[in-house]
């Protein structure tokens, strides 16, 4: 009796602890930036979640997919220009699941197939610039890896949603002649404004001239302000221009 007893006690313990398993096993919990993908004998049933789901043990097999947006740091990636400059570029791209199915069912690691995708679309579209679009543009060029990227990885249900250059390395001689080329372009801005000046001083003064031809009188009030300016720094050598009118005047004067 106390075999049969004890044989009891065992089959009864084994049926509540495979209960158990059953129901832990058949109880999921999802949180609200999850959902679980549920296939039936191998077959893609329904998307559930979040919250409290029920799924029938060995029949229904569940896989968890994260919806939050992920932060994904591209790996430094050497692009040659179309100018064919060397540099090191990296970048950051920030994507989240929008279809949970697609996201399993049509690529095997979503995540390991954005990054490549990624780094590869960072080459290419790169490639077709010139250095100084990389440095000065950004903006555009984030815009146009981004969207080349949600593109592709529409069919993988993942949104990409920002893409982001972070450096642009170069090398010392690249940094060197860049460094000559903004030089250089200071030293021709320098030289264009100075231009521009001596061309409105030179108009400046020929409106002046003709001012000063219209009245005689005038040009020889000029002088005289000239000497008292002059004679005011106490200088020994004092050199007055004598006015060609006035010597004109003189020999008529001494002909006579």
């Amino acid at each position: 009796m106390d075999a049969i007893y004890s044989s009891e006690q065992i089959f009864t313990t084994v049926v509540v602890i495979l209960l158990i398993g059953i129901l832990y096993s058949a109880f999921k919990i999802l949180r609200e930036y999850e959902r679980g993908v549920i296939f039936l004998l191998g077959r893609f049933y329904k998307v559930k979640g979040p919250g409290l789901i029920i799924i029938i043990p060995f029949i229904q097999q569940m896989v968890r997919v994260d919806l939050r947006t992920v932060v994904m740091d591209v790996p430094s990636q050497d692009v040659i220009s179309r100018d064919n400059v060397s540099v090191r570029v990296n970048a950051v791209l920030y994507c989240r699941v929008i279809d949970p199915q697609k996201a399993i069912i049509n690529v095997e690691d979503y995540l390991q197939a954005t990054s490549q995708l990624a780094q590869t679309t960072l080459r290419s579209v790169l490639g077709q610039h010139e250095l100084d679009e990389m440095l000065a543009n950004r903006e555009m060029l984030n815009t146009d890896i981004q969207e080349i990227l949600d593109a592709r990885t529409d069919g993988w249900g993942i949104k990409v949603s920002n893409v982001e250059i972070k450096h642009v390395d170069l090398n010392e001689s690249m940094i060197r002649a860049i460094a000559k080329q903004a030089e250089a372009e200071r030293t021709r801005r320098a030289k264009v404004i100075h231009a521009s000046g001596e061309m409105e001083a030179s108009d400046k003064l020929v409106s002046a001239a003709e001012k000063l031809a219209a009245e005689p009188n005038a040009i020889l009030l000029r002088y005289l302000q000239t000497l008292t300016e002059i004679a005011g720094e106490k200088n020994s050598t004092i050199l007055f221009p004598l006015p060609m009118d006035l010597l004109n005047g003189l020999l008529n004067k001494n002909k006579q």
